[in-house]
């Protein structure tokens, strides 16, 4: 029988070896790039907001490790459609996982993979 941490497990190296949106994205109505000193990952994110406030397409580029290349490849999938106010309340919510306070799992759905990880 597979457990919980097999099948999170999973969904990090599946995302990983196959990340979603690791491309350039063309004309972008915002972009931003991260560094973490402590380990070395880097991540640039770019993302096209259409006319009605939808997130039309998200696309990142990076190096670093499994978790981080994992965790940019589920995002872009999970804000992909979604509206800014959407985008940023799915952000509140994973940042309460990360961070060890309460969060709406069902709202997060594949990245709750990422619970204890921080």
């Amino acid at each position: 029988m597979v457990t919980m941490a097999e099948l999170y497990q999973s969904v990090i190296i599946e995302h990983d070896r196959s990340p979603r949106n690791c491309r350039v994205l063309d004309e972008p109505s915002a972009t931003a790039s991260a560094r973490n000193p402590l380990c070395g990952d880097e991540v640039s994110v770019s993302i096209h907001v259409d006319g009605t406030g939808r997130v039309s397409e998200v696309a990142f580029q990076g190096q670093g490790c499994a978790i981080s290349r994992a965790a940019a490849s589920l995002m872009t999938v999970a804000v992909t459609g979604k509206t800014v106010a959407e985008a940023r309340e799915l952000f509140a919510q994973f940042h309460a996982l990360i961070t060890g306070k309460p969060a709406d799992a069902a709202l997060l759905g594949k990245l709750c993979v990422f619970a204890g990880v921080a």
